[in-house]
């Protein structure tokens, strides 16, 4: 049977207050999510706070046995080469995730607009490549998540046909979030087929389809979240399934949301994969 491991996204609290809410409280993250039954945590670079320290991260995820997943690099990557401050941004995150043997460096758009879509695209495939390249120098494996906020450069079919088939396959693999290939109108099963081979980590989000707020707490949504777990392990995906829960509950209850999408998992998906 596959090896899949489920985690949390700390975006589900990011989403209070613009991250002010939990900023500087990864270690509260770290301990609802192990609470909660996960077996690992992926936070964004820029929202670590304290525990950007490798010896203190690890001390916090060893108390709570949680492991860390991996590290969302979350970047705009709108200009050819890399700006001064995203290969800054960029080599902090690979010298932390080099003391985390395994964690993945996931390359994360930022949205900020759709102008100049053509050239942008092939600006942002150039970065991550080389950001990916950089990382699995030093040893790191890596993995692109696109996004599908109306200002993200990588949310519809051309989107992901430009750029998933721009990705150099020999140092990055792709991260499948089910919800945001659904808000781009995509079906989702015949998404992953169509870049199976690049699978390598997966974000689960469930989606409402209801207009301004498309998103819905784990499992009362839309997705079929049982059929796409069957085909991660009929083609014996080894890795980390990743809940990243951005329904509106979870801007004043991001822990107990949480905790929700925590047991959903062990009632209706662990049998799967076990």
């Amino acid at each position: 049977m596959a090896k899949i491991k489920f985690g949390s996204e700390v975006y589900t609290w990011f989403m209070q207050g613009s991250g002010q809410a939990y900023n500087n409280k990864l270690d509260h993250m770290i301990k609802v999510a192990g609470e909660s039954g996960f077996a690992g945590i992926e936070p964004m670079h820029f929202w670590m706070g304290d525990l950007a320290d490798p010896a203190k991260l690890k001390e916090h995820l060893e108390k709570n046995n949680v492991e860390l997943a991996g590290i969302a690099l979350v970047c705009g990557w709108n200009e050819a080469t890399e700006t001064a401050d995203e290969r800054k941004q960029a080599d902090d995150t690979i010298a932390i995730l080099k003391n985390f043997p395994g964690a993945k460096l996931c390359t994360v758009p930022l949205p900020t607009n759709r102008k100049n879509i053509h050239e942008r695209r092939l600006n942002l495939v150039k970065n991550v490549n080389a950001v990916s390249r950089r990382a699995v120098e030093q040893g790191i494996s890596c993995s692109f998540h696109p996004n599908s906020p109306p200002s993200s450069v990588v949310r519809t079919q051309e989107d992901y046909d430009v750029i998933i088939n721009s990705l150099d396959p020999t140092v990055t693999g792709w991260t499948p979030d089910v919800g945001h290939i659904a808000r781009g109108g995509m079906d989702v099963i015949a998404t992953l087929d169509k870049w199976s081979h690049l699978v390598d980590h997966i974000h689960y989000k469930d989606f409402s389809g209801n207009g301004p707020e498309p998103w819905a707490k784990m499992g009362t949504g839309k997705l079929d979240f049982h059929k796409i777990t069957e085909w991660l392990v009929v083609r014996k995906f080894e890795g980390w399934i990743i809940c990243e829960d951005e329904c509106h509950e979870a801007i004043g209850d991001p822990d107990g949301v949480t905790r929700q999408n925590g047991q959903w998992c062990k009632e209706n998906l662990a049998g799967l994969v076990e």
